[in-house]
């Protein structure tokens, strides 16, 4: 009966075919072979903006404040990107829309996306209007629906409904080539977070954008044992008046042993990915620094230009100079500031060997860690990652030791946790 039903099937297929898919069938594919995909995550100061590239292909998420429109042409200009097929503005809010109308006007866009929360001021209104001029149509992306960037998915996780503030109401997507992912989730809050774990959608990912430049108010515990990232960057401005990153967000990732790297100490951070393996410009942060608020931006302006960035120590910079990112220069003294995204050194994106952690990389399936006093894996009943007794990301709550095997394990929908790789 299966040999008929799969002729059958056979059959069907190759009908479906030469009448052009007319009876509907789904016809198996042959997935491409992952691209190289970079995704660079630009200094803006206290903002937004990643650049995404992947067989020929961009994407830009969110424009910095309307001081880096130009910071941001020049950058793409230099990595040689003359179309964006997608231009995603996670949230109407200043710091992540203000650069967009220099850049929908310096560039081919293909699609915007834009969140469902509409805001009254100037720097909104001049984006309608820089869309307006380009006869450029706005969009608000259902959730679950996916898009393709080359070999790379992207799939709308959030907003599934509508809230009472723009952070919120930001897109969040997941951003996946190959094996590896990236989490954007803009600036959304814990309540936009409970509602993307409502959905029962895989959210776990490689490396985790860290949501609302670091603050307290995102990154709540539950989503964050759902991400289970390796890695997390967090895009904010040096001394800046929020005290971004919080030190309640650098406490957990810190415990969970993520490596995390910050646009404040090593300005752009670029991440690559062939679809086996992650890899950074830049060393990881090992400050631990939260954010120290300051009177205004004004003085978050002074203190970015009258302070140059490094992101690894004197001696790491003495013996690697290309695994740092390069300095940002002073404005000279009675001279206005020209706004410039501070890019990364031209080192390959490899990092250089003992300054970050290895790459994530697959484990064979029958690699069994020794037993812990009987224990052999601890287990994550609502996320339903398993661990090794000794991993530093074990959770606290939701938490059941098991005796069983791996294979057991798995077979009762257990994945592993990426980080111990049982």
């Amino acid at each position: 009966m299966k040999k008929i039903t799969r002729k059958v099937l056979y059959v069907l297929l190759t009908v479906s075919v030469l009448l052009g898919c007319a009876l509907n069938i789904p016809v198996p594919v042959n997935a491409a072979a992952p691209e190289q995909m970079e995704v660079h995550f630009m200094d803006v100061g206290q903002g937004d903006a990643t650049l995404v590239t992947c067989g020929g292909h961009a994407m830009l998420i969110d424009a910095g404040d309307d001081t880096k429109g130009t910071a941001i042409q020049n950058y793409l200009q230099k990595q040689k990107i003359t179309k964006l097929d997608y231009l995603i503005l996670t949230h109407p809010d200043a710091d992540h829309i203000g650069g967009a109308p220099v850049v929908i006007t310096k560039f081919k866009v293909g699609n915007v996306f834009v969140s469902n929360f509409e805001k009254d001021n100037k720097t909104y209104q001049k984006l309608i209007q820089s869309l307006d001029d380009k006869q450029i149509k706005l969009l608000t992306p259902k959730v679950n629906s996916r898009y393709t960037l080359g070999t790379a998915s992207i799939t709308i996780l959030a907003p599934g409904k509508t809230y009472d503030n723009p952070n919120d109401s930001s897109i969040a997507l997941l951003l996946k080539n190959g094996n590896r992912s990236f989490l954007f989730t803009g600036d959304a809050g814990e309540d936009a977070e409970n509602d993307i774990l409502k959905t029962g959608t895989d959210i776990s990912a490689d490396v985790y954008k860290v949501g609302h430049h670091g603050s307290r108010y995102s990154t709540s515990k539950d989503f964050f044992q759902a991400v289970d990232p390796f890695y997390a960057v967090i895009s904010c401005g040096e001394g800046n008046s929020y005290g971004h990153p919080h030190a309640e967000t650098l406490n957990t990732l810190r415990t969970s042993g993520v490596m995390v790297y910050r646009t404040d100490e090593a300005g752009t951070i670029v991440a690559s990915t062939d679809g086996k393996s992650v890899s950074f410009n830049v060393p990881a942060s090992e400050s631990w620094k939260a954010g120290e608020p300051t009177g205004g931006s004004a003085n978050s302006s002074t203190k970015a230009a009258a302070k140059p960035k490094t992101s690894a120590s004197s001696k790491s910079q003495a013996t690697t100079p290309a695994a740092s990112a390069q300095t940002k220069p002073a404005a000279d003294a009675g001279q206005a500031a020209t706004p410039t995204v501070n890019e990364p050194s031209a080192a390959p994106a490899t990092p250089p060997q003992n300054e970050t952690a290895p790459a994530v990389e697959e484990k064979p399936q029958d690699s069994t860690p020794p037993a812990t006093n009987g224990l052999t894996y601890v287990l994550n009943v609502k996320t339903k990652k398993f661990h090794n007794p000794s991993c530093h990301s074990l959770p606290t709550t939701n938490r059941q030791d098991s005796t069983e095997s791996r294979d057991s394990i798995i077979s009762q929908g257990y994945v592993p946790c990426k980080k111990c790789n049982p």
